[in-house]
């Protein structure tokens, strides 16, 4: 399961790292624009933590990466003791989304967002491949449960 995790996080973090490299000069070029009703996208430098939150330079980079830095090695930790594939997976990507944000603060000072969500004049904060990674891994984690229930009912145990 160890190697099913890792693999998943390392995908997930090039993924989000060759995304952010295109998406940059692109964005620094042609500026925010709508792609359909509902999303633009955007060029936001984010300085903070999750969703921008205590942003505004109050904590200095490399201590952002340091903490996520943190987070992956207790991860890492439960992905070596993970039993099975969903849970391995779940891990994987929030470490590969966690580690695209790292790298994005160790090289850029920031993490770069571009998905601007919203309904009407309701904006969601703008996010990146990486949190959206990181969101389907913790929702997995959350399902988890649900279906170990469902095979131990299978298997009769």
């Amino acid at each position: 399961m160890l190697r099913l995790g890792l693999s998943v996080a390392v995908a997930i973090a090039v993924a989000d790292q060759a995304f952010k490299a295109w998406m940059i000069p692109t964005m620094q070029e042609t500026g925010a624009f709508a792609v359909t009703s509902f999303l633009n996208l955007v060029m936001v430098w984010n300085r903070g933590v999750s969703f921008g939150m205590f942003g505004g330079g109050a904590l200095p980079p490399w201590l952002l990466a340091a903490l996520g830095g943190a987070v992956c090695v207790g991860l890492g930790v439960w992905l070596r003791r993970a039993d099975g594939r969903w849970l391995a997976v779940a891990i994987g990507a929030i470490i590969g989304g966690a580690l695209g944000n790292i790298a994005d603060r160790l090289a850029r000072g920031a993490v770069a967002d571009f998905f601007d969500f919203h309904v009407g004049a309701y904006h969601w904060p703008a996010f990146n491949t990486a949190d959206v990674a990181i969101s389907i891994g913790v929702v997995m984690l959350l399902l988890d449960p649900l279906f170990r229930r469902d095979e131990k009912h299978r298997l009769g145990k």
